[in-house]
């Protein structure tokens, strides 16, 4: 009998949900492109579980062609209309038009700072992620005084569904914040 693998409990046993835990979420990302594909899906997340959001994953890649921001941030009240009908998607008006409304905003932090990237990962101490050390679920949060710091900057800019809950998920999932429990596999 194989031994049995620790894993952050959140993932539980599902194939997919394993995959992303054991392969990207906590990992830091630095690449403009991977981080829009998080703000978008994130946005998507908001009021829904990770799950749901992850089996549609390949769908919001094929309807946000491939997460290019420069032209999703192109999008018209046609490709809007498009993405309404689309069953890959989460088809929610507000989350469809906040992404593409996002990328338009995402674009001019990229010319602001050089990057996106360069931007989210400042408002870390040294620009480096922070690993936490916590024992159990219960004690990881569900927002930070830096995830406060941030979705305030980007709700200033008119960043929409992202606010401080939202941001810690998307600290967590790219790795700005390493939440995996002691002992997880993937620590």
């Amino acid at each position: 009998m194989a031994a049995e693998l620790n894993r952050c409990g959140w993932c539980g046993t599902d194939p997919l949900y394993t995959k992303y835990h054991d392969e990207e979420w906590g990992k830091p990302v630095y690449d403009d492109q991977t981080l829009f594909e998080f703000l978008i899906l994130e946005g998507a997340q908001a009021g829904l579980s990770w799950i749901t959001i992850l089996r549609r994953r390949e769908g919001y890649r094929k309807a946000f062609a491939d997460f290019d921001v420069q032209r999703v941030a192109a999008f018209t009240e046609a490709d809007a209309e498009r993405l309404m009908n689309d069953p890959g998607i989460i088809r929610n008006k507000l989350k469809v038009n906040a992404a593409i409304s996002n990328a338009r905003l995402f674009i001019a932090v990229q010319k602001e700072f050089g990057s996106f990237s360069n931007y989210v990962w400042g408002f870390l101490p040294g620009g480096q992620p922070i690993v936490n050390h916590f024992k159990g679920l219960g004690e990881v949060p569900a927002r930070t005084e830096i995830s406060d710091a941030i979705s305030k900057d980007m709700k200033k800019r008119g960043f929409k569904f992202f606010g401080t809950t939202i941001c810690y998920a998307h600290m967590q999932a790219t790795g700005m914040v390493n939440d995996h429990i002691e002992g997880c596999i993937a620590r």
